[in-house]
């Protein structure tokens, strides 16, 4: 007969143990609650003072309960302003800058990364400088080159300066040294050119670097306003930059009118803070592998 072996059962479930919060832990949650409470606290009060009245929000400014909710300041805004206006000008420079910038940076990027060509080394060096100087310190030379291109006081003033920037070029040429040169050449033997490599195989694979230009390019470009200062001074051309910063200094208003600023303000974080947290968990993530042994 043959004997039969049997399977030995586990003992039984294994307890797991539990972890207790040492005091160095609490006090690290309790560190980062009060940061979160300092840096969202401010954004509370701005969200409550707008459906407040004048005079409650001039007498308790910081409460975070209107006694009396209105809608007021919304309507004023929308109905009795150039709002809407500012709105719609502001989308569609920001639509154009972040096309341009997703294009002409990725293709900066991949000449840079990939092209072998004199004078190479020196426009990196320069486009690194370029990144190193204060943007107030252009706004001269810059007004001057609108000017004289004819340009000024334009949506082309506008938005052909912002096209590209050298942040947006040194992130897709870093990104694009991280994918494998076999790829490419694997397309080049198949018969694409240089573009259409660049285009249908090189750049899909770098969706995670193109998704943190989108996010980039979008907040830089709707909160921008030193460059629509110098570029623009017709009322029709107002963005929400120079309009929010027009109602801070007393325009549409006498007196506070806390409710109408920070009602402008709110409906102006909407749209950057609705892209950051669809686009949050694809930024700059590990590109897969491409390249099968």
């Amino acid at each position: 007969m043959s004997a039969v072996t049997s399977t030995p059962r586990p003992a039984g479930p294994r307890r797991r143990r539990l972890r207790t919060a040492g005091p160095s832990q609490i006090l690290l949650y309790l560190l980062l609650i009060a940061i979160a409470i300092v840096y969202v606290y401010p954004f509370l009060v701005q969200v409550a003072t707008s459906f407040k009245t004048d005079a409650e929000a001039a007498a308790s400014a910081t409460s975070l309960f209107p006694a009396t909710f209105t809608w007021a300041a919304y309507e004023r805004l929308f109905l009795n302003s150039d709002f809407p206006a500012w709105f719609a000008n502001s989308t569609v420079v920001t639509v154009l800058v972040t096309l341009g910038r997703v294009f002409f940076n990725s293709l900066a990027g991949y000449a840079l990364a990939r092209l072998r060509f004199r004078g190479r080394g020196l426009i990196f060096a320069a486009l690194v400088a370029v990144m190193s100087v204060p943007a107030v310190v252009l706004l001269i030379p810059k007004f001057l080159v609108i000017n004289q291109l004819g340009i000024y006081d334009s949506y082309a003033g506008m938005v052909l300066p912002l096209l590209v920037d050298a942040a947006g070029v040194f992130i897709m040429k870093n990104f694009f040294e991280s994918i494998p040169v076999a790829v490419e050449e694997q397309a080049r033997i198949d018969g694409a050119g240089i573009f259409r490599t660049f285009w249908s195989v090189v750049l899909p694979m770098a969706r995670p670097a193109l998704i943190t230009i989108v996010i980039l390019s979008f907040q830089g470009s709707w909160n921008e306003l030193s460059h629509f200062i110098v570029s623009t001074q017709s009322p029709e051309l107002t963005t929400l930059t120079k309009g929010v910063a027009s109602l801070a200094s007393g325009q549409l208003s006498q007196g506070s009118q806390y409710p109408l600023k920070l009602a402008a303000a709110a409906i102006m974080t909407i749209p950057v803070a609705v892209l950051f947290f669809i686009f949050q968990r694809r930024i700059m993530n590990a590109s897969e592998g491409a390249v099968k042994e």
